[in-house]
C-alpha cells in the first residue's frame, strides 16, 4: 500500500485552536488541522512551516511534536506529524480552505473531520484532561 507522510499543524493562541474546512477533494467540507506533504529533502518542521505558508500566507513558529498520527485509508497509508505550534506572522489568507475559525478544546468534538484528524482530535482532549 502506498505511504503518504503528512504534517499538521495545531496552532493554539491562549486556550483555542485554530481549525479550517477544506474547500475541495473526497472530504470538501470536513474540518481539519491545516498541513500538508513533506516534500523531498525538508523536515517535518520545514514541511509544517512551508505549507502553513502556502495554504494560509502565515508563519509559525514554537513547534513542539504532539502525537504520530498512522491511519488507513482505502487506497493509501497516511503517517501525519503533528505539531502544536503559534502564529508569529502573516495575515491569514484562506487559499486551500472555505472556512477557518478559533475553537475550544471542549468544541472540538462537534465539529465533521477529516477521518485521519479525528485521531488528532481525541489525542489532544487526552493530553488536555490528563
Amino acid at each position: 500500500m502506498k505511504v503518504i507522510e503528512v504534517v499538521a499543524a495545531i496552532i493554539k493562541k491562549e486556550d483555542r485552536i485554530f481549525i479550517t474546512r477544506r474547500s475541495y477533494g473526497e472530504f470538501a467540507d470536513m474540518w481539519e488541522f491545516p498541513g500538508g506533504k513533506i516534500e523531498s529533502g525538508e523536515s517535518q518542521e520545514e514541511a509544517l512551516k512551508r505549507e502553513i505558508k502556502e495554504e494560509l500566507e502565515l508563519d509559525i513558529n514554537n513547534l513542539e511534536h504532539l502525537t504520530t498520527i498512522e491511519y488507513d485509508y482505502p487506497t493509501f497509508h497516511l503517517t501525519m506529524y503533528c505539531f502544536i505550534c503559534e502564529i508569529c506572522g502573516g495575515t491569514l489568507n484562506l487559499n486551500a480552505h472555505n472556512d477557518a475559525k478559533w475553537v475550544s478544546i471542549n468544541e472540538l468534538p462537534l465539529y465533521k473531520w477529516v477521518p485521519a484528524d479525528i485521531d488528532v482530535v481525541q489525542e489532544l482532549l487526552r493530553s488536555y484532561y490528563k
